[in-house]
């Protein structure tokens, strides 16, 4: 035990914890020890979204500048972004229980003749969706939840020494308010068990972490992780960790009447006290910091934001990136892995390189024999 605790402590914030150097104080052993909520690593926002096509996009610039200038980036491939080092990734959720519902978006329809192609076939079969904004922002490099599910996974089987990746669930249930626009079906209990069923559909138990693995023989999933549940790195690799970053209403509906989680596959983004608490999303690392150091020391894992709606990336302004780095939040999410040329050379990539590193916020609640 002593001798672990010596490995841990030895493990320093410049090692890069996917493929530990094999100097002294970056020994894959060290490195293994670690729990998997020690480690500190980038991730992006929307991962699955395409740039709107020019012609959609300048018909809503023309009706909402301030919209269009928030929607304007896109991401590469779920299996680029992954190469480049991303530990988190983001995917938003449509239901479509019977098919078709968001199979011919209006922005598509009102472009008419000029519409840009967008193989659509996928869109017209029952299941849920990946898409951002419905009629305006849909185009998406996985159309569908099993699509992007099995990219992920390919991924994962080819790089099985990868760290725990987390993968954000929104669940969408608004749509825009124009005539002939599409409202997506709410999210029932229905929905919420499609969710963990789709995902099983493509994962094995073993290739998953879920709140049942983490909670083990503690009364709620609050006390496993404040008794230092997570498992560690050496037992989370090549894994994957679903989390559900909803609305306290749609946390309700998706735990049920639950005491934690028991038998679903993602965490919920919920309050720090609840039974349910695992993971917590806090996206403004600057007003938020103590709070997120506070959540992390807690035994949580925290999710927050570099950048958003484009702002920082046109303003080329690092400041909110380097307090996200310094919260000590185990993923920040981006938007630019990559600069985007139009604005400059705005990018976000751990401090000090590599994949992740430990956490900066100090050494988290953990327990031998994970």
């Amino acid at each position: 035990m002593i001798a672990i605790i010596l490995a841990v402590a030895a493990v320093s914030s410049a090692c890069d914890l996917e493929a530990p150097s094999g100097r002294s104080d970056c020994t894959r052993a060290a490195v293994d020890a670690l729990p998997m909520n020690a480690i500190q690593a980038v991730g992006t926002h929307n991962s699955y979204k395409m740039a709107i096509a020019p012609n959609e996009m300048a018909l809503l610039r023309a009706a909402n500048p301030k919209a269009a200038d928030s929607l304007d980036y896109a991401h590469p491939p779920l299996r680029e972004q992954l190469d480049a080092g991303a530990r988190q990734l983001e995917l938003d959720l449509v239901n479509d229980p019977t098919g078709g519902a968001f199979a011919t978006p209006l922005g598509r329809r009102m472009a008419g003749a000029a519409a840009v192609p967008y193989d659509t076939a996928a869109l017209a079969r029952p299941g849920l969706k990946v898409l951002h904004v419905p009629d305006v922002d849909y185009r998406s490099t996985c159309q569908t939840f099993v699509a992007c599910l099995d990219d992920l996974r390919a991924w994962s089987r080819a790089h099985r020494d990868h760290l725990p990746i987390l993968i954000l669930l929104n669940l969408k249930e608004e749509g825009v308010k124009l005539p002939g626009a599409v409202t997506p079906p709410a999210f029932d209990a229905t929905a919420m068990d499609a969710i963990d069923t789709e995902i099983r559909s493509v994962f094995r138990e073993g290739e998953l972490i879920t709140p049942d693995q983490v909670q083990g023989r503690y009364a709620t999933l609050r006390e496993a992780v404040a008794a230092g549940g997570w498992p560690s790195l050496k037992a989370a690799r090549g894994r994957i960790m679903f989390a559900c970053d909803c609305t306290p209403e749609q946390v309700a509906r998706y735990r049920g009447d639950r005491r934690s989680l028991e038998g679903r596959v993602a965490f919920v983004n919920t309050e720090e006290g609840s039974p349910a608490a695992a993971y917590i999303t806090l996206n403004e690392p600057a007003e938020q910091a103590q709070r997120i150091a506070a959540a992390v020391r807690a035994g949580l894992i925290v999710r927050t934001r570099a950048d958003a709606d484009t702002v920082e990336a046109r303003s080329n302004d690092t400041g909110r990136q380097e307090a996200a780095f310094a919260s000590g939040a185990q993923y920040v999410s981006t938007d630019y892995m990559r600069p985007d040329l139009r604005f400059g050379g705005y990018s976000v990539s751990l401090p000090g390189g590599g994949v992740a590193r430990r956490s900066p916020s100090g050494r988290p609640m953990w327990r031998a024999g994970n």
